[in-house]
């Protein structure tokens, strides 16, 4: 056995299994219920409100917690999980060893004790996230998304809608996810007790709602649910209040439930006026749109923020705002039951942006970022530009057509909206630049929508000057006989010494030369004999290339440092004809970049040229034009150290 510590005072015991900890041991009793979801030590009372909410609907527990799972039939010791993890579901199996605290179950437990599913599951999930430490503080929207792989909404009861309840009622008849929560002002008030006996900055699960009448009036009610099992509500409609003698016994009888389980009812307009945040999970993403049933057109993608490279930040950032990764939809047909001109908003699209894995990094300091997205119309003369990023002038001249609310840290923001037929690009963004982070975008669509990444697209164009022996100026060859004696064919130091004296003939270039290791990339490059050396003609292509490739370093180099951003890079690769997908220019940075994030010239000459020798490579092996070639080890080996 091992040894669990926790900084929680008391004797820790080592990790016990559950026949050691009772005498009957079962997994699920009669069910899995509410009931069975005491919170513990540990302040994860998000993730136990929304499997709270699970226990309502049997067969999306089924999906989460396979069935025929036991302490007697079949028992191994160990237990199987499933949750949905950024648009796949992913197995976890766990050992039946849980930490305990003299005895008894440090974390979630059920009431009576003997039952462990629910504890069982906690364990799952911490191992899914990294550890139990990890569980600490959430959203019950995250855990109600990793349970079905629905796509939740957040209410600001502030700013309540006037059908609030109808749209409650209607997401439980369809079976969504639910929780409620008041925010807390400081720190102090986490988990302060009101006078009526809700807790403040603590995750709650909604379980139901129901119209009663009361002394000839209807009144709207709503069953909510504390985790802790106990602390209720003490106002009109809670447990021993006086309103429940106002209603028809038969109703009473259904409803009314005097018991300290946690779980108490009170009039809806009480819980909009206590409450400030109710969370949905769409199990479908309709649920809140109309009354008839279809399915939605869905587009999921995974991608990264990557310092220097993608990570642009927000609107406020102009200069690196377009380098994040960009996602253009294509909304062709108007909503089914729409009747108007497709002008008009007659789309809904649902948007939602979740940042990956960083519970998981809560060990190595990382907090969740502050997230949010931007979508655009796309104007008909860049419709065709898909494999191209939408540029900085796009930007600064367009509104944005819709947006998430205040960017926050939140794993997930989602927007419903509603677009005219068109194309627009979606833009996810982290608030600040220059932060690194994982993502999963999903978007729904009512009609069915073409979508795609943006620069999701490896071509290369590269200048290629064609050079006979009459183009050899003689003052070209004169520097070279001046400089390298008369050679026939030169090296890369004859290169390094010509080419830098012909550099520092340019005035509006800063730079300290190339190194020597550029320069035999230069040779490389132009070596078509495998002879390390260059002819003359081949040096003067060479320095055209070179020219060229120094011009459009000038152009980016706007404030003649001598060096470009390296968020500039990308449109510097694209003049140079370069496109490439996110991923290439996420290793150009990280490989040409300085810790600064700057690039001098030695640096982009380099990066060029090693781009335009690995796309000849490829080229020549690529006999069929397939787009895929087949190498031997040796082969791949000379490939790329040549």
């Amino acid at each position: 056995m091992v040894t669990l510590v926790f900084p929680i005072q008391g004797r820790i015991q080592r990790l016990p299994s559950p026949e050691e900890i009772c005498t009957d041991p079962q997994f699920i009793e009669d069910g899995a219920t509410r009931g069975d979801i005491c919170q513990g030590a540990l302040g994860d009372c998000w993730l136990l409100a929304a499997i709270a909410c699970l226990t309502l609907d049997q067969n999306l527990l089924a999906r989460v917690l396979p069935e025929n799972q036991s302490f007697q039939k079949d028992y191994a010791g160990i237990f199987h999980f499933r949750f949905w993890q950024y648009g796949e579901w992913v197995d976890v199996v766990v050992d039946d060893r849980l930490p305990t605290k003299n005895g008894r179950l440090l974390f979630v437990h059920s009431a009576e004790g003997n039952e462990f599913w629910s504890a069982l599951m906690e364990k799952a999930y911490a191992k899914l996230n990294g550890s139990y430490e990890a569980l600490t503080g959430g959203n019950s929207i995250e855990g109600f998304e990793d349970f079905t792989g629905g796509i939740s909404e957040v209410y600001d009861l502030r700013k309540a809608p006037a059908d609030l309840y109808q749209i409650v009622q209607k997401a439980l008849k369809a079976e969504s996810l639910l929780g409620c929560s008041i925010d807390i002002t400081n720190a102090y008030d986490t988990e302060d007790i009101t006078s009526r006996k809700l807790v403040k900055g603590h995750a709650y699960s909604v379980t139901g709602v129901e119209e009663v009448i009361s002394k000839g009036k209807p009144v709207q009610l709503i069953r909510v649910r504390n985790p802790w099992g106990e602390v209720e509500w003490t106002g009109p409609w809670g447990d021993n209040s006086p309103e429940w003698n106002s209603v028809d016994p038969k109703v009473k009888a259904a409803l009314y439930k005097q018991k300290d389980d946690g779980e108490f009812w009170m009039a809806f307009s009480d819980f909009i006026t206590n409450y400030t945040q109710l969370d949905i999970c769409n199990l479908t993403p309709n649920t809140l749109t109309g009354n008839e049933q279809y399915q939605w057109n869905v587009s999921l993608y995974n991608g990264s923020w990557v310092r220097g490279s993608t990570a642009g930040g927000c609107q406020n950032y102009p200069e690196t705002f377009w380098t994040n990764p960009q996602f253009r939809i294509t909304l062709s047909e108007p909503d089914h039951d729409y009747k108007g001109s497709p002008q008009d908003p007659c789309c809904t699209l649902v948007v939602g942006l979740m940042q990956k894995y960083r519970r998981r990094q809560k060990k190595i300091g990382e907090d969740l970022l502050s997230i949010g997205f931007a979508l655009y119309k796309v104007p008909k003369e860049l419709q065709t530009q898909t494999d191209i990023h939408v540029g900085k002038d796009f930007f600064q001249k367009t509104a944005s057509a819709a947006r998430s609310d205040t960017y926050i840290n939140l794993r997930e923001v989602c927007k419903r909206t509603k677009l005219p037929v068109g194309e627009y690009v979606i833009v996810p963004t982290t608030f600040d630049p220059f932060k690194n982070g994982d993502f999963c975008l999903r978007v729904f669509s009512e009609k069915a929508a073409k979508s795609l990444e943006v620069g999701d697209v490896t071509k290369a164009d590269p200048y290629e000057p064609q050079v006979t022996e009459k183009d050899v100026s003689g003052d070209f060859k004169a520097l070279f006989l001046k400089l390298v004696g008369d050679k026939d064919e030169v090296n890369a130091k004859d290169i390094q010494t010509v080419f830098n004296k012909l550099l520092a003939k340019r005035t509006n270039l800063k730079s300290n030369g190339f190194t020597i290791m550029t320069c035999k990339e230069m040779v490389s490059l132009m070596d078509m004999q495998g002879t390390a050396t260059l002819t003359l003609t081949e040096c003067k292509a060479l320095w055209l290339k070179i020219q060229k490739y120094a011009d459009i370093f000038c152009k980016a180099d706007t404030d003649k440092s001598g060096t470009m951003d390296s968020y500039e890079m990308r449109t510097a690769l694209n003049d140079a004809g370069f496109q490439l997908n996110n991923q290439i220019q996420e290793i150009i940075t990280k490989r040409y970049a300085s810790s600064d994030l700057t690039i001098n010239f030695d640096s982009f000459i380099s990066c060029i040229i090693r781009l335009e020798t690995l796309f000849k490579m490829f080229n020549i092996l690529d006999k069929d034009n397939h787009g895929n070639i087949k190498l031997t080890l040796p082969e791949w080996l000379c490939s790329t150290v040549a």
